[in-house]
């Protein structure tokens, strides 16, 4: 089935290769899905290969309050009364042909699921892709002084055995589904295996995470066997993880309830309601859902 949306740029030849798909929306908390890729990207200076026009894709206009209507329109910036820039969602992929290796960044879609997942199904099968990786992240009960867990869902049995050594927690889930777990479904279909690796991150930190984007960009390296120089991405991390721990120490309830959360980790205790933490951030005006 062929993908109008979808301009391919260059023509590498590849072999068997791999593709790493991260995306804004349901599952970039801490910006871990697309920070990650973003961080490959620039590692190991992979080139442009592709893309998928947005056009039909996206709402751009959302009924309701402005905050809510915020969430679903293009970005703009107006100086000095000139619109100097109008942006909206890319979906763009590159390739670092050393590696054999794909690279996904876009923006999970509001419409036509069917239609964006086979442009990506389509770009996977014209290169040779046999297998698929998405990198993603949700809000859970993990201290930042300690390594996110990761959670899997895959696309077929049989290889479980393989993520097993990869020290991942196989997923149990009922909910609201995303694209993710449409193209993991049909992946099979398609001839091709795919592995959702999803990082279970602080909720008590809002914004970018350096911490969990260096976390999982080291562990999908390791799965992936790139050789990359991580010590860029490393110093960011040590310098936002001094800081959070020092923030933290000074908000007394704060610190004891992270206090809890590395006992309960450390020990393997799974509060998946999250109590006292969720309580304490409802009350400082951050919302979980």
């Amino acid at each position: 089935m062929a993908c109008d949306e979808l301009t391919i740029h260059a023509r590498p030849t590849l072999h068997d290769a791999r593709m790493v798909l991260g995306l804004t929306g349901w599952m970039d908390g801490g910006d871990v899905s697309t920070g990650t890729v973003d961080w490959l990207v620039r590692l190991l200076g992979a080139d442009r290969l592709a893309d998928i026009d947005t056009g039909g894709f996206y709402i751009t206009s959302f009924p309701g309050t402005m905050d809510v209507s915020a969430m679903f329109r293009p970005h703009a910036r107006i100086a000095d009364g000139l619109i100097t820039e109008l942006t909206f969602p890319a979906n763009v992929f590159y390739c670092d042909r050393e590696s054999n290796l794909i690279l996904f960044s876009g923006k999970e879609p509001n419409l036509r699921w069917e239609a964006y997942a086979e442009c990506i199904f389509s770009l996977a099968e014209t290169f040779d892709v046999g297998r698929i990786y998405f990198i993603g992240s949700v809000a859970g009960v993990v201290p930042h002084t300690r390594e996110p867990r990761l959670h899997c869902s895959l696309s077929d049995a049989a290889l479980k055995g393989e993520f097993e050594g990869y020290g991942v927690r196989f997923s149990n889930y009922e909910g609201p589904a995303s694209i993710v777990t449409y193209m993991t479904r049909h992946a099979a279909g398609r001839g091709l295996e795919m592995a959702a690796l999803v990082a279970e991150i602080p909720a008590y930190v809002q914004g970018a995470n350096p911490i969990c984007i260096a976390s999982t960009t080291r562990r999908l390296a390791a799965i992936l066997g790139l050789q990359v120089n991580l010590d860029d991405l490393r110093a960011v991390r040590e310098a936002f993880e001094a800081k959070l721990t020092e923030l933290v120490a000074e908000r007394e309830q704060l610190a004891d309830l992270v206090g809890k959360l590395e006992s309960d980790y450390d020990n393997e205790v799974f509060d998946t309601q999250m109590g006292d933490l969720k309580d304490w951030l409802e009350r400082q005006g951050i919302r979980l859902d």
